[in-house]
């Protein structure tokens, strides 16, 4: 008798913890349309860093190349005190990195990423680029 009561009140505290913890199904859509929501927020908020992101590095990079710019003209007018055969020289040299520079203008300007990831390569790729002009534009006269 006494195990059929426990098999019972087993049976019974079983039967009730499964119902109790079951979610209806307008429950279980109210769930489901909360994540949905807060999933669309979180892919907005990480595509709004992502863009600002973008933003900032083409601001720097920007900077960095009316930088150069404005070395090449200095460059330009410092060789023309130099002797001929130096002023021929170096203006080769001057021509190399402009186009260097703007080629690598072109590149930020046309960039289209389509995913963090391709963004994030480019970046790597692109600051090399850029570190190796500005140590040709340091070693310029050297």
């Amino acid at each position: 008798m006494k195990k059929s009561i426990l098999i019972l009140a087993a049976f019974t505290f079983i039967t009730g913890a499964i119902l109790t913890s079951c979610n209806t199904s307008a429950e279980k859509v109210d769930n489901a349309e909360k994540n949905v929501q807060q999933a669309n927020e979180d892919l907005y908020n990480a595509n709004q860093e992502y863009l600002a992101d973008v933003e900032k590095y083409r601001k720097e990079t920007e900077d960095k190349i009316a930088t150069n710019n404005k070395s090449i003209m200095e460059f330009k007018a410092r060789i023309a005190l130099e002797k001929k055969d130096a002023q021929i020289a170096y203006a080769k040299e001057i021509t190399v990195l402009e186009q260097k520079n703007s080629d690598l203008k072109k590149k930020i300007d046309t960039f289209k990423a389509e995913s963090k990831e391709q963004w994030e390569n480019f970046k790597v790729e692109f600051g090399k680029d850029m570190d190796e002009l500005g140590t040709a534009f340091g070693n310029f006269f050297n």
